[in-house]
């Protein structure tokens, strides 16, 4: 029986004989290298796959980050150095995995960040990319990441949530969740808003799999990060420029390619630059029930967010908000907790005084129940033919004012 020290050379020694070997990096040729091993003898089966599973996550996987990208309850992994982080939807906490020396997670940072084709060196000391597995990766090397390496690792999950699934685990308040498939039926279009690691894309993920599957749903995005259960999907991705500064693709363009491989649903995965004008103008000819996630702390942030992105793509401030009264109808606020992650509002968008400047009313609020644009959501049901949820059928706290 060999001790995790044996365990540890014998990995080494399978890993020194692979990488002097011109073969490909399969499981089978790991298999093989540890089995010619002359201790491979006593290993049994399931300590030999083992062991194997560990060179391999060390040769062309995530090396000893590995288990915790696959543990489904964890969404963010932080390597600060040689510490590590994790988060499990409640919050930061370090846990202990062997890292080894700086120049180990250096090499990790590289070796991940040359698989997803991307450059990682002195030259180039950080990276955005994506692995192959979905998972996001952003690497800072020294001496830009004074105290580092540092790597952010976003997991991606394989399946979305259903919305049972939100409403059981808390996030979704039970009442509510008819409130949502309202909005998706009755092709209204909202935006998901919040912090980062808020729920946003998780949220946006599950509704859109409740849109009817004779419908097509085009997906633009800065990374591919959406992947909702829904038969007819496409998406679109932007494209870095190469290292010679040119290829980029851009949102904007995308949002225009879009319009054109008739859509449904077009949905902007996050609206962070000019590609929001792009996007109120679809809404506003013809392409209901668009939807898209926006980084926000508040709903009454989302107008001025709004605003700033407008103004990138030359819409000055009257007209933004004549495009977004017109185009957008629902913002959806969601927010970490020490609970983990949670619906905190709907909201509405709606025009008021002698400018018609739009801003975000609340139709209901965590904790508080419907809120004053309740009956003017419910309204919009109506008007849809869509059956209005029980939440939202009075009696109502107040109204608000007329879109």
């Amino acid at each position: 029986m060999t001790g995790p020290a044996d365990g540890d050379g014998l990995a080494a020694r399978v890993r020194q004989r692979i990488a002097s070997s011109s073969a490909p990096v399969t499981p089978a040729a790991i298999v093989s290298a540890v089995r010619a091993e002359p201790t491979a003898a006593v290993l049994g089966d399931t300590t030999l796959l083992r062991l194997a599973d560990q060179v391999h996550d060390d040769l062309v996987g995530a090396g000893p980050l590995a288990p915790l990208l696959a543990d489904p309850e964890v969404t963010d992994v932080l390597v600060n150095g040689v510490r590590v982080w994790v988060d499990r939807g409640r919050g930061l906490q370090q846990v202990p995995v062997p890292m080894g020396s700086v120049d180990d997670v250096r090499r990790l940072a590289q070796r991940l960040a040359a698989g997803a084709g991307r450059r990682l060196d002195d030259g180039s000391p950080y990276v955005d990319a994506r692995l192959a597995d979905g998972t996001r990766l952003h690497a800072v090397l020294p001496p830009v990441a004074t105290g580092g390496p540092y790597l952010s690792l976003r997991t991606f999950r394989q399946r979305p949530f259903t919305l049972d699934e939100l409403v059981r685990q808390g996030t979704v308040p039970r009442p509510v969740a008819p409130v949502l498939s309202a909005v998706v039926a009755a092709r209204l279009a909202y935006l998901v808003v919040g912090g980062t690691g808020s729920g946003k894309t998780t949220l946006l993920n599950t509704m859109l799999g409740l849109v009817p599957a004779t419908e097509r749903i085009v997906l633009v995005e800065d990374a591919a990060e959406l992947h909702p259960s829904h038969p007819h999907v496409v998406g679109l991705q932007a494209r870095t420029a190469n290292v010679e500064g040119s290829g980029a693709v851009g949102l904007t363009d995308l949002v225009r390619q879009a319009l054109r491989m008739r859509p449904d649903r077009l949905v902007v995965g996050e609206c962070r630059g000019p590609e929001v004008v792009d996007l109120l103008a679809a809404l506003n000819t013809g392409h209901e029930g668009g939807a898209g996630t926006l980084h926000a702390n508040t709903p009454s942030d989302v107008p001025a967010r709004l605003e700033a992105l407008g103004l990138l793509g030359g819409l000055p401030r009257p007209a933004l908000h004549a495009q977004v009264a017109a185009a957008l109808q629902v913002v959806l606020h969601v927010r970490r907790s020490s609970r983990g992650r949670v619906l905190e509002s709907v909201c509405l968008l709606l025009p008021d005084g002698p400018d018609r400047l739009v801003s975000a009313v609340p139709a209901w609020l965590r904790g508080g129940g419907p809120a004053s644009a309740a009956r003017t959501l419910a309204e919009l049901l109506k008007g849809r033919n869509v059956a209005v949820p029980p939440i939202l059928r009075g009696p109502w706290p107040g109204s608000a004012g007329a879109a």
